[in-house]
């Protein structure tokens, strides 16, 4: 194909997508091929920019690497992909990253095996770069698998006395460095699979890693489980997974500052989306003591594959799929895999987990609002304070008959915040996701929302946030209704485009 042929269906393929109006504008989105399933991965900071892997299905020859840096964190560069499928593994799936001190970042991998391939096992890979000119476009795999599974995704071993065993060995959590050893955890979906949610068994069941280590990143030893589930408790079910797990130490704040000397690990259950437990990291016996738990979705899985990262200044950021909930969005409209907005994680006074957008994003304000009938923008910030003993509502992507609408709000009576997406449109999940949320005595409630065409997310008082997606039915703009309140401010900004189309 000539030159002159793909520039101009590079230019037919920009302007349709622009005309989407339920393409986000400020909210990362797979830059091109089907962002399905679009898992952020192996984030990490490294010469002056964070890089941020993205899991997509390519039509050329399956599950890849995509690969972004950003100086500020709102705007990315497109790399080559970092990783892509070779003889020894069939697709590339989730994992972390770890930057060592020589500038050398690695990266784990879940490696997808197939039947016709010499080496059909799914297991666990390590990939390299040392290309710090380059801001790390080149990338090696190292040849040998550092967890070897069978056909069916987890390890089985059998001790000197007979005993078999299965241990876990699909997505890798990121890698971090004690005393000169190198650990990571893997995740135990196929365990679960293979064996049943329900099996009643509780040596396969309900969420648990493995832990294995190396000293040299090639050959890998199991150690352990590295936490259990707490049967007490009831946090989680025998139904959950964990997979996609990210074990970072939590900073005392929101601007990041010094270590809590607490950990955080955050995972999935392919069922009911993404949770994160905070505890203990027992340095001396290498195991993880949850101590709290605390889910970020609740009525499905629609905020998924969490994936963090530590910045310079102690900030831990994370970003999350946004599971899309529209049949054959990328076959149909050309685009496909939303990350929800980077959130800071920090462990409060109180011991519970601190949430809050990442203070970078206010750099997006452009035009300032100050009273709901002003606003007409489907790219935009609200900031709404209220009394929190009476019921809040507020109405974005108001239809201009105000029969279809998202509602944000907050309920007193069973302390919950709230987003329903039920008479957005006709496409998607039409849910009402109700998020546990005590506002303290003698505090306001204080959200901040954010509407970028097809995605609300709602923050509330450095608590709790809400993610999900709604399609409106036609192309319109954004009106703002607020319902129920009292004692209310509101001011809003509409918010400067990130993607490039």
């Amino acid at each position: 194909m000539d030159i002159k042929t793909l520039l101009r269906q590079g230019s037919e393929l920009r302007e349709l997508l622009m005309r989407d109006h339920t393409r986000p504008g400020y909210h990362f989105i797979c830059p091109e091929d089907n962002g399905v399933p679009g898992d952020p991965n192996a984030a990490f900071y490294a010469n002056g920019r964070a890089h941020l892997m993205f899991l997509y299905h390519s039509a050329v020859d399956g599950f890849r690497y995509g690969h972004m840096s950003s100086a500020d964190l709102l705007h990315w560069r497109r790399h080559p992909d970092a990783l892509t499928p070779d003889a020894l593994d069939a697709g590339i799936f989730s994992g972390g990253a770890f930057a060592d001190e020589d500038g050398t970042v690695y990266i784990s991998y879940w490696a997808l095996g197939s039947e016709n391939l010499d080496q059909s096992k799914n297991g666990i890979r390590i990939a390299y770069s040392r290309d710090v000119e380059n801001d790390y476009a080149k990338w090696e795999k190292l040849p040998m698998q550092a967890v070897e599974a069978s056909g069916n995704g987890f390890l089985t071993v059998t001790s000197e006395d007979g005993a078999v065993r299965r241990l876990a060995a699909a997505d890798p959590s990121n890698i971090w460095k004690k005393d000169g050893v190198y650990y990571m955890q893997a995740g135990n979906l196929t365990l679960l699979n293979y064996f049943g949610r329900n099996s009643g068994d509780p040596a396969y069941s309900g969420d648990f890693t493995d832990l294995y280590r190396s000293v040299d990143l090639k050959k890998w030893e199991y150690v352990h489980r590295f936490y259990e589930r707490n049967l007490s408790n009831c946090w989680t079910d025998e139904s959950e997974d964990d997979m996609c797990p990210s074990f970072l130490p939590l900073p005392t704040s929101k601007e990041g500052g010094g270590a809590s000397g607490k950990y955080l690990q955050l995972f999935i259950s392919h069922n009911k989306g993404c949770q994160y437990y905070i505890g203990d990291y027992d340095r001396d016996n290498d195991r993880f003591l949850p101590e709290t738990h605390g889910r970020m979705t609740w009525v499905d899985n629609a905020y998924f594959a969490p994936e963090a990262m530590l910045l310079p200044d102690g900030r831990q950021v994370m970003w999350a799929w946004i599971n899309e909930k529209r049949e054959q969005e990328w076959k149909r409209f050309g685009w496909s895999g939303i990350f929800g907005l980077p959130r800071t994680l920090w462990l409060r006074e109180d011991g519970s987990l601190g949430i809050a957008p990442l203070q970078e994003l206010k750099k997006l304000r452009l035009r300032e609002y100050t009273s709901a009938e002003e606003i007409r923008s489907n790219h935009l910030e609200l900031e709404l304070e209220a009394d929190p003993e009476a019921s809040v509502e507020l109405r974005v992507l108001v239809s201009e008959d105000g029969n279809h609408y998202v509602s944000v709000g907050y309920e007193p009576s069973s302390q919950e915040l709230f987003v329903d997406t039920a008479r957005c449109g006709e496409e998607g999940s039409h849910r009402r996701e109700c998020a546990p949320l005590r506002v303290c005595d003698g505090r306001r409630l204080k959200l901040t929302v954010y509407v970028d065409a097809s995605v609300v997310e709602v923050f509330a008082n450095d608590r709790q946030a809400i993610a999900r997606l709604c399609y409106p039915r036609e192309k319109r703009e954004n009106r703002v209704m607020l319902v129920k309140g009292r004692s209310v401010s509101l001011r809003g900004w509409e918010l400067d485009y990130t993607n490039p189309y």
